[in-house]
């Protein structure tokens, strides 16, 4: 069984990214409530009165209405009534969407324990609507963060977002209440993703670039330390076809799926989508004298590729899913860990991945 949520929190690429890394979250969509005017445009909606809105489809076994909420309320800046951050205007303004007296209630609560956090010096902004019907918006707004990468990155920070969450929460951006029969105290918070004792990467402390030297592989030091690449067609996982994931070589953290794994030509392990994109970070890269993207860990902070534009816009022989990107990644960067060893290896949830036998 699964539920979903309508919330509003400015820029939906950057609300649906957020909320994607979410526990519990299946499925986050953009797209346009709030107003009066039938199917609207990313040109026209704001004149019928609606906002950018995501919808978030969850798995309320795994996470609850009320820590979805609390969770939402740290990623945006709900004191900000006109807006938000460089966008201006009603369309870009916070608010939480209801469908039932308790989810409303349910609303106002957890803007209330937020309130009472005491990190706001201004009064929450944040009004609590009843839901009206969700429009989807056009295609090329879904997933945006990933299939521009270096524009997307290069707005949040510009925009002030990550700079404003940052100075408000810090560390415990993530942070979320423990459900605790959804008792909702500060005093319980704790953050789901870090209480499962078979994540470690979660707490992974990396060792100093001088014992690294010592105990890597040099060819390993050399991709992971100092954003080396890999010989094409002469690296251990470029034709790995074996069901499994893709786990960074030091952290252990996963990164990808062979579900989304595909022969691209390269040479290289190529994906079309991260397993877990919380698990990924993108950045700007001159090296060789022109811009591209690269693709880093984040709890390992290692150099694993780059991502490009040129991915299958169609599915691949593999099944894949197309999105249009190419993870194109190095495989001295990753290991390996197959389906059958994955429980015993502490990656049991990823299992449900293959639950179509595949």
């Amino acid at each position: 069984r699964t539920e979903d949520m309508i919330v509003a929190g400015g820029c939906f690429w950057c609300v649906e990214a957020d909320m994607e890394k979410a526990p519990g979250v299946i499925a986050v969509v953009s797209g346009y409530s709030g107003g009066n005017r039938a199917n609207p445009t990313y040109d026209n909606y704001a004149e019928g009165g609606h906002r950018e809105v995501v919808k978030v489809t969850y798995d309320p076994a795994k996470a609850s209405y009320r820590q979805l909420l609390h969770y939402f309320l740290k990623h945006i800046d709900p004191t900000d009534g006109e807006g938000s951050f460089v966008d201006r205007g009603v369309q870009y303004s916070p608010a939480i969407y209801y469908e039932t007296d308790s989810q409303k209630q349910t609303a106002e609560n957890a803007l209330e324990a937020v309130a009472k956090e005491g990190n706001f010096d201004k009064k929450l902004q944040v009004p609590v609507l009843e839901r009206q019907k969700f429009w989807r918006a056009e295609e090329y707004h879904q997933d945006y963060y990933q299939k521009n990468p270096v524009q997307y990155q290069t707005y949040r920070r510009y925009s002030g977002r990550d700079g404003f969450i940052e100075d408000i929460w810090g560390d415990t951006a993530d942070d979320i209440p423990a459900r605790n029969g959804d008792a909702f105290t500060s005093s319980n918070a704790t953050t789901m993703n870090t209480t499962d004792s078979n994540k470690p990467w979660q707490n992974y402390d990396k060792p100093s670039q001088d014992t690294l030297k010592d105990m890597l592989d040099p060819t390993v030091y050399e991709i992971t330390q100092e954003d080396g690449t890999e010989p094409a067609y002469d690296n251990e996982l470029w034709d790995e076809n074996r069901a499994g994931i893709y786990v960074d070589v030091l952290s252990g953290e996963p990164l990808f799926s062979s579900k989304h794994k595909y022969k691209s030509g390269t040479g290289w392990p190529s994906f079309t989508k991260p397993l877990e994109a919380k698990n990924i970070v993108t950045k700007a890269d001159h090296l060789l004298g022109y811009r591209r993207t690269e693709v880093r860990s984040k709890h390992g902070d290692n150099h694993l590729g780059h991502v490009f534009n040129d991915g299958p816009e169609e599915t691949p022989e593999s099944g894949a899913e197309p999105t249009g990107l190419r993870y194109c990644l190095n495989s001295a960067a990753l290991e390996f860990i197959p389906k059958d060893e994955m429980a015993e290896r502490g990656y049991r949830e990823y299992l449900s991945v293959f639950s179509d036998g595949s």
